[in-house]
């Protein structure tokens, strides 16, 4: 794991193909016992090279029902998101995570944290690439009960993603205190 996390911090696949600043942000152990495969760093998580160091990275400890110093244990938690650099700023946010991170990387390192018991896809990106690219996020979030207790969708947790939050109110009520209990069991 050592090596591989190595290679992933050094990667320069990207070097001039997109917009985005190449700077591998990436947290995992092979003791691991959640993983979260999000989008890809945020602009000020780069700055910090802690990944969710930022408004969403707030908003997803909350949902979790964590403290900061649990979240950036690496036996508890693998952070492994789409893209492991920020991709640059778009139109309506940041730029897609580009493909070429996930399939490089993505298959080595899961094969590497045999303990993980938990999987939390974020975002639109997560759930097309291993749940179901037919499903929006509405429709994964919908299938928590069928995909607990090892697979859990949620939605991106930034702050951009207010409308969705205020459109399904029932995502806080009822999906995120089921999370909280099974996160809690998780990292006791």
């Amino acid at each position: 794991m050592d090596l591989l996390l190595k290679q992933i911090r050094g990667c320069q696949i990207c070097e001039g193909k997109f917009e985005g600043i190449v700077s591998p942000i990436i947290q995992a152990s092979v003791d691991s016992k959640i993983l979260i495969i999000g989008q890809a760093p945020g602009a000020k998580t780069l700055e910090s090279g802690r990944p969710f160091n930022d408004v969403s990275g707030e908003r997803l400890r909350a949902w979790l029902g964590i403290e900061p110093s649990q979240f950036y244990d690496s036996r508890m938690f693998a952070i492994m998101p789409m893209a492991f650099c920020y991709p640059g700023k778009g139109r309506s946010g940041d730029l897609p995570p580009p493909k070429i991170c996930a399939q490089t990387w993505h298959k080595r390192l899961i094969q590497q944290m045999p303990n993980v018991e938990l999987t939390i896809f974020l975002g639109q990106y997560a759930v097309h690439e291993y749940l179901n690219p037919a499903w929006n996020v509405t429709e994964a979030v919908e299938h928590f009960s069928t995909l607990l207790p090892n697979q859990i969708a949620l939605p991106h947790p930034s702050p951009r993603n207010r409308f969705w939050l205020t459109s399904n109110p029932w995502f806080e009520k009822e999906v995120v205190p089921i999370l909280q209990n099974i996160i809690k069991k998780l990292t006791q």
